[in-house]
């Protein structure tokens, strides 16, 4: 007898319910439920006139209030007669004892949606007149208050949560467990944040125009979206989560996954690499990333040549590596990964003959995701804030830049140089990048001196390195990286210029015959 005065105690006995929702979606199977277990619905105007269309029996708002909606809608339920039945403490004796003087039914079960502005604010053309009249008021009461009230009311704030509750109900003879009634009022307190953030950041970006992203406050809103296998590493536990305030366009929500094998988080930091590269050439491309840096890049109008370029960049490498292309993927161009272990691959699509080359690599990882446009913020955390900034997306015009050498480079080479400088942009500094005919030969990446990034470069180059161009992705602090340059047969150089030392720099290349020409854009990153 005890266990079952204890087992009642746990569960929330569901006699009347308050419905008022914006998406309809699921609401007939739920109002039919609700009929069939006896519960008594009392709903708002739009809400209640379709749950009557099914035939079943509600009260509206206004007849318990005995107060009609007024100002267009805007005020439905901000009544105490509403608000007592669902902030009533069902063990106090002064609540219990208010709801008797005043005539107010308690209220078990709230389920409310709110309107849609998120929708709203992502039409092109909405005005903010429009935009106003999407923010819920009344909605947000009735979440907070039975989110409030948990141990004795259930916020039920998605029809997501709709077949659980069918669930629940029906195990527990109309009734719902209250440690779950917890648990989805943190999911109501959340929705609510959520929907006050959207509505912040919306207002913050008309009243503030000139300081974007730099706002005085932004509500940063993230979702989780699902879990990863592990962090970084091993012992480290992992999850992606969304952005859905400063970048609600990233490719990264969109991805489609196959295969057998989760995505790691190291998995998604590659890939961002990877995929943010390839999409910055127009010609096909492929792109190899190993530990979020570029080992293998190429650009050819075929791609599965461009495939075998970026792979004999640095094949040691490559092993392990993330394969980026930034064309749908063909057979002949899966062909070229077919016999090399490689994590994932992503594209933004794939021909069904690339699908079965990949689909038969047992541990390989398969992404498609969109080419959108890259992110405009880059959002860093450290120890007690973020550190925020725009994104490295500047556009080089050729036109404009400065040779600076008495030797100029030759088109095939100022082909190149372009090349490689994309390439650096995303390399991690200090770097120096060895390129020739629109493929990398070498890549040296993260190095505290520059002179030590290109003896890397060279290393990896294998002898391929005459003939070829340099980037670095920040100017030469001395002239050894030129005098190096000039004794490996590389024949031009780009770099942001701007040492208090470039001269030196300038009448070396001049006296090894290299031509050089400064961007002055500096792309570190770290």
């Amino acid at each position: 007898m005890s266990n079952r005065i204890q087992e009642v105690k746990r569960l929330i006995q569901i006699k009347t319910a308050l419905i008022s929702v914006s998406d309809k979606t699921g609401l007939e199977e739920l109002a039919t439920f609700l009929q069939k277990q006896g519960v008594e619905i009392i709903a708002t105007g739009g809400t209640a006139r379709f749950i009557r269309n099914l035939g079943i029996e509600i009260k509206e708002v206004s007849e318990i209030t005995g107060f009609p909606e007024i100002l267009g809608g805007r005020v439905k339920t901000l009544h105490p007669v509403i608000e007592g039945g669902i902030l009533a403490r069902r063990d106090n004796p002064e609540d219990q004892e208010d709801l008797k003087k005043h005539q107010i039914k308690p209220l078990d079960l709230v389920v409310c949606n709110l309107y849609p502005f998120e929708k709203m604010i992502e039409k092109e053309e909405t005005s903010l007149e429009k935009v106003v009249e999407e923010i819920d008021i009344g909605g947000i009461t009735l979440l907070r208050a039975s989110a409030k009230n948990f141990r004795y009311v259930v916020s039920v704030s998605s029809p997501c949560q709709y077949q659980e509750l069918m669930e629940e109900m029906t195990k527990n003879g109309g009734a719902f467990p209250k440690d779950k009634s917890q648990k989805w009022a943190i999911e109501a307190f959340f929705r609510t944040s959520a929907y006050d953030g959207h509505i912040a950041n919306y207002l913050t970006r008309l009243t503030y125009p000139e300081e974007e992203p730099f706002y005085p406050q932004f509500s940063l809103l993230l979702r989780k979206k699902y879990p990863l296998r592990y962090g970084e590493n091993p012992h480290q536990r992992g999850a992606f989560y969304e952005d859905l305030s400063l970048d609600p366009q990233g490719f990264m929500r969109y991805i489609e996954h196959w295969g057998e094998k989760e995505l790691s988080f190291n998995n998604l930091y590659d890939v961002q690499a990877a995929f943010s590269l390839v999409r910055e050439y127009e010609d096909p491309a492929v792109v190899i990333v190993k530990h979020n840096n570029p080992c293998g890049v190429a650009t050819d109008s075929n791609l599965s040549v461009a495939a075998q370029k970026a792979l004999s960049g640095d094949p040691v490498s490559a092993y392990g590596g993330i394969v980026a292309f930034n064309r749908p993927v063909d057979k002949e161009s899966a062909k070229v990964f077919r016999k090399l272990f490689i994590e994932v691959v992503i594209a933004p699509s794939y021909e069904e003959g690339a699908r079965k080359i990949f689909s038969s690599k047992k541990n390989l990882r398969v992404i498609q995701a969109p080419l959108s446009s890259p992110s405009y913020f880059d959002l860093k955390k450290v120890d007690g804030g973020f550190l925020l900034q725009d994104k490295d997306i500047i556009d080089l015009d050729k036109n404009k830049l400065q040779v600076v050498t008495e030797k100029k480079p030759t088109p095939q080479e100022e082909e190149d140089l372009l090349f490689a400088w994309k390439v650096a942009k995303h390399v991690k500094s200090n770097a120096i990048v060895l390129a020739k005919d629109r493929e990398t030969v070498g890549v040296g990446a993260g190095q505290m001196s520059r002179i030590d990034a290109l003896y890397i470069a060279l290393l990896k180059a294998h002898g391929r390195e005459k003939g070829a161009v340099l980037a670095s992705d920040a100017f030469f602090p001395f002239s050894d990286v030129v005098e190096e340059a000039g004794e490996n047969g590389i024949t031009a150089i780009i770099q942001p210029g701007g040492s208090i030392r470039d001269e030196d720099s300038i009448q070396a290349c001049n006296k090894l015959g290299i031509s050089m020409v400064f961007t002055g854009i500096r792309h570190f990153r770290h």
